[in-house]
């Protein structure tokens, strides 16, 4: 998790048709670091919602009985997120490639 330094670990990147598998099979748990009004306009169905905006007050509270993935728009934000775990102390080092865009370019399922 982190090094001798205080550096943390590489981000690990899936992409969306991985990171949607590995989802359906119950092994990771999706992330949406996005804000309110953009989780209402459509989201990965089962995902946990955490914006990003109120993350270090949230992210302790995030399930951690399996692998968390963390997504956004298109991947900036979700990597950020991975960062901040990081320094708080959590175990998540990955995010999904692309964000909410790539999952819909790959016509993967949104809920509502």
């Amino acid at each position: 998790m982190f090094g001798l330094f205080g550096k943390s670990a590489p981000i690990k990147t899936l992409t969306p048709p991985e990171a949607h598998r590995l989802a359906k099979d119950g092994k990771v748990l999706l992330v949406d670091v996005r804000e309110a009004h953009e989780w209402a306009s459509g989201h990965v169905p089962g995902a946990y919602h955490a914006p990003l905006s109120r993350f270090g007050e949230t992210a302790t509270a995030i399930p951690t009985d399996k692998p968390v993935v963390f997504y956004c728009a298109m991947g900036g934000r979700s990597a950020q997120a991975v960062q901040i775990a990081q320094r708080l102390g959590l175990p998540h080092d990955t995010h999904m490639g692309g964000g909410i865009g790539a999952w819909r370019m790959h016509g993967l399922p949104l809920a509502m």
